[in-house]
Parts: structure tokens; sequence; C-alpha cells
């Protein structure tokens, strides 16, 4: 989010603050006209024509007459920002595959690779190498050149300097993936969990755009959290949160890797999930998406297989809206292909059992739209919150 500049600002300050706002606006929103921008941002017109004109003698932003027209009279002209104006790489790490795409300013996606992750593929510095040299071949073939980069681990990051902790599920141990990818590419790099790298991209661009408090919650093979709190990232001590998955919901349950018992991930993520469905323990995650989707069109036995499951799912939910008090919570990942029906269920649960949401007039449970790109979507944000204000 952009602040207001104080009082006593430098005039250079402050035109620096409403450039950067101006920016922003466009990037995220997209096109308009000069008029909406003055009444956006609260800024006279004179100092928005100030603005729109500097962006476009340097190629940032463009002017065109729309499309589409309607009325008499000269129509006013839209500012659009120019994706090669402003270009960072995003970086999606996952347990089975690495995604990778080069974003230009407005969130238009110029290029993108993936490749699979099995065995040796897995380790660090395969991992870093293989993202350096994609990134010099993309950015070659399209003919631009990247000002900073976002990257999404799924695991415990601290973020003043991408260190990554623990990334159980990839066997990673305290990699210091910023640093190094920082050094080799020469622009600013920026490492976040991958659950709170989702959440500010649903915050940015999906369903929970326009909630100031909204928490995301998604099932891999583990389960993780992310929340934006007052329109902000909540990053906690070091940058260290979102482990959601961590909670204890059954302190009689099964042993988890963290070296807990009865965390929610053992309860709700990919493995229980199998669980429920009667499938192996390691089934493809196709064969996993695909039994739920069968279950949509089968309301009666989807209740069955799925109700100790969803219980394990309201509990964990009542203690995040208890905690975070969120008028949203998004559901990521695996628990997108839930039957809505079960989804709907869940969210009335939570709202009866839950003292915050019935405070607070209720809480929305929704799921995510944004589909397999949303980690990529706020790896790119994350990169750009970093440059915006240099453009």
């Amino acid at each position: 989010m952009t602040s207001t500049p104080t009082a006593g600002a430098r005039p250079d300050e402050v035109r620096r603050h409403n450039r950067t706002a101006l920016l922003r606006r466009l990037h995220i929103e997209g096109p308009t006209t000069r008029a909406a921008l003055a009444t956006e941002l609260g800024l006279n017109r004179s100092t928005i024509k100030a603005l729109v004109d500097g962006l476009a003698e340097t190629g940032v932003v463009e002017e065109r007459v729309p499309r589409a027209r309607s009325g008499a009279g000269r129509p006013s002209l839209l500012v659009l920002p120019q994706p090669l104006a402003a270009v960072v790489l995003a970086v999606d790490i996952r347990v089975e595959q690495v995604a990778m795409a080069l974003v230009g300013l407005g969130g238009e996606m110029l290029g993108r690779n993936s490749w699979n992750l099995r065995g040796k593929a897995r380790e660090p510095d395969e991992v870093i190498t293989h993202i350096i040299e994609s990134m010099r071949v993309l950015a070659d073939e399209l003919g631009v050149r990247t000002i900073a980069a976002g990257v999404s681990v799924p695991g415990v990051v601290r973020r003043s300097d991408g260190f990554v902790h623990e990334a159980p599920n990839l066997q990673w141990t305290g990699v210091p993936l910023g640093d190094r990818l920082g050094a080799a590419l020469g622009i600013p790099i920026r490492v976040g969990n991958d659950a709170e790298i989702a959440a500010l991209a649903e915050h940015l661009r999906g369903v929970a755009r326009g909630s100031l408090d909204a928490v995301y919650v998604s099932a891999d093979i583990g389960v993780g959290g992310g929340v934006i709190s007052d329109g902000a990232t909540l990053s906690g001590t070091a940058g260290y949160v979102g482990e959601l998955g961590h909670m204890v919901v059954n302190p009689t349950g099964r042993h988890c890797y963290c070296g807990s018992r009865g965390c929610w991930e053992t309860e709700v993520g990919e493995v229980a999930l199998c669980r429920a469905l009667d499938l192996p323990e390691g089934s493809p995650r196709g064969a996993v998406v695909a039994e739920l989707r069968a279950l949509s069109a089968a309301p009666a036995e989807a209740e069955r297989k799925l109700a100790e499951f969803s219980e394990w799912l309201v509990l964990g939910l009542v203690n995040v809206v208890n905690a975070f008090s969120p008028e949203l919570v998004v559901l990521g990942d695996l628990f997108t292909s839930l039957p809505v029906p079960l989804v709907k269920r869940v969210g009335d649960e939570v709202g009866r059992r839950s003292l915050v949401s019935r405070a607070i007039g209720g809480t929305r449970i929704l799921a995510s739209t944004m589909g397999a790109d949303c980690k990529l979507i706020g790896a790119a944000e994350l990169a750009f919150e970093t440059v915006l204000g240099a453009v």
C-alpha cells in the first residue's frame, strides 16, 4: 500500500510519492483516464498532467484513444502502463515443479518456462542453477532486461534476505536462496513463503481484492497460510509467518514431521485427503483432484467420505478466524477442488462456531479462482513492490 506523504515532505519527495502511487494504480487496476486518476488519487488535474506527461516521455506509459467510444465530443484518452518499461522475474518453486515467468508492468506475462523436480534436480544447487540459466535464456529470447525478482518457496523463509530456514517437502535446510540468486543475477531478490505470496496475489488480483483483512489457506502436500492485515501482508518476526498447518488441532493425532503431533496438515493435507478418498498415500495429484470432482456430482457420497475431513477443516478455520478476524478466508490449491456444497457447509459451520465471525457479521469463505498461476502472480507482485518507485 502507498502511504500519504507528511506535511513537511520536500517537493521532490511528494512528486516521487505521487508518481509511485499513480504507477501502482495503473499496474494493479489497469488503464484509466487522467480524470479518473485525479479523482482516485486525490490530486489536482495539473499534477496528474505533469506526472503522466513525464511518464509518457520516458516510455513508462502511453496515452491512447479507447477502442470503444460512446457519446459525442472528443473522447478521454486512456493512460496505459507499458509492459516492457519494467520487467521482473517471478519464480514459483513447488515440491514437484518450478514455474517461472517474466512479467511486465501491468501484470502481463511476457514469457514463461517450467520444469519438473525429480531426484537430484530438487537439490538447491540444481534448482538455483536452472533458474539462473532459464531466466537468461528467456530474457534473451524476449529481448528484455529484468530489474527485480520475486520467488515463492514452500517453506519457512526469512524475508530480509531470502534465507530458507527450512523447506521440509523439498528437503531443504539453511539455503541462502536470496543471496545466491542476487549475486548471480545482479538484481534485487525477494523471497517469501508460498502461502504468504499467494495471499498477496489474492489481495491484489484475486477474490480478496478490496479486502483489507483476509487469510489465504492452501492444501498441498502440506498446509500453509498467508495473512493480509489492514491491507498489508503480515510478516511476523524476521518474516517467519504462515505456518498455519502446524497449528495443533488433534493432540492424540498423527505424528508430524515438524516434531509435533496432530498438526492441522496431518488432518487436512494431501495425505489426509487420500485417506478420506480411499486412495493410496502418494497418489498422483491428478487422481486426488479427479476424485474430488467426481464427488461434486454425488453429494451424498461426498458427505459420507469427507465428513471427518470437513470437521477438521472447520476446526482449523474456526481457530484461524478467531485469531485473525478476517472478513474473508480464501481456500487455495487442493481446497479449490472440494465440492461446492461442502465448502458452503464448512463456511456456515465456521460462522456458527466462531465467536469473532459472529461478532463481525460473518466471515466469507471462498475458493480461489486464480488457478495454478496464483503463486507465480504473487511472486511478480513481490518483486514489483521493490521497483515501482524507481521506474
